[in-house]
């Protein structure tokens, strides 16, 4: 069975198809295709109660946090910059509570672009509010720039080659939250990847690979799930196995045991 990977969603107030013009949650294709192309089966994650965040990631196999607008900067105590889009807060409260839930119980996790920001943030990180040359003055059409992997880093082994990703933003990780490593930096100092140690299978990049043809980020993720998914699946079916044996012991009578034994 190919692992469950949830991706968290736009949740936007007017969207237009066909004849329609309604609030919408949403997501660019590419994401839940990447997901595929890597081996994976994608779900939809719109903005939910936060307080239901670890009985949704109970349920999959890994999360991608995805890319969409600026993190609101009271979120790492910060007062907003000028340049500093919008909030978008249902977004904020929701996937910081995917994230929680996915440190929590150690399920794979990947943040992408503004899903990394939110990843350090989520662990007492800043945020640097404005950074040029990372966008194309193009809109709607993505940049490119080369991204140097850190050796003897999780992204390291994955991407052992300096490598020209897709690019689009104008923040960045600032000052790191607790436990993450960079991993990546493009030319002009700016941080390209983080992660946590292993074992736990935490990864962000600041690039949207799922605007690309590389799958070797999003493989990784669906590898771990593969992982996270056995291991629970095993503890589930422990677990289920324990509950049936108690549940028919309880159901016998008094003064016997299975198999006919008396008790002593």
């Amino acid at each position: 069975m190919k692992p469950l990977i949830g991706i968290s969603t736009y949740l936007e107030e007017s969207t237009a198809w066909g004849v329609w013009e309604l609030p919408a949650a949403l997501l660019p294709a590419g994401y839940p295709r990447l997901v595929q192309r890597s081996g994976g089966t994608a779900v939809m994650l719109p903005p939910d109660d936060p307080d239901a965040a670890a009985s949704v990631v109970a349920r999959l196999d890994g999360v991608v946090i995805a890319g969409g607008p600026d993190v609101e900067p009271v979120r790492y105590g910060a007062a907003a910059d000028p340049r500093t889009g919008p909030p978008a807060r249902e977004r904020d409260v929701w996937e910081l509570a995917l994230i929680e839930a996915a440190l929590a119980s150690g399920t794979p996790l990947l943040g992408i672009c503004r899903g990394m920001q939110l990843l350090n943030v989520s662990l007492g990180g800043t945020l640097v509010q404005h950074v040029d040359g990372h966008s194309s003055p193009v809109a709607g059409s993505f940049a490119s720039h080369p991204v140097k992997p850190v050796p003897r880093t999780r992204y390291g082994a994955l991407v052992p080659e300096e490598f020209a990703v897709p690019t689009h933003h104008h923040q960045t990780v600032d000052r790191l939250g607790a436990g993450l490593t960079v991993s990546a930096f493009a030319a002009d100092g700016t941080v390209e990847a983080v992660e946590l140690p292993d074992p736990r299978p935490v990864l962000g990049v600041q690039w949207h690979p799922e605007m690309g043809e590389d799958t070797r980020v999003m493989s990784w993720l669906v590898r771990a799930a593969s992982v996270h998914a056995a291991s629970g699946h095993a503890a589930s079916e422990r677990a289920s196995s324990d509950e049936a044996a108690s549940g028919r012991a309880a159901s016998e009578p008094a003064g016997r045991v299975r198999g006919g034994a008396a008790r002593q």
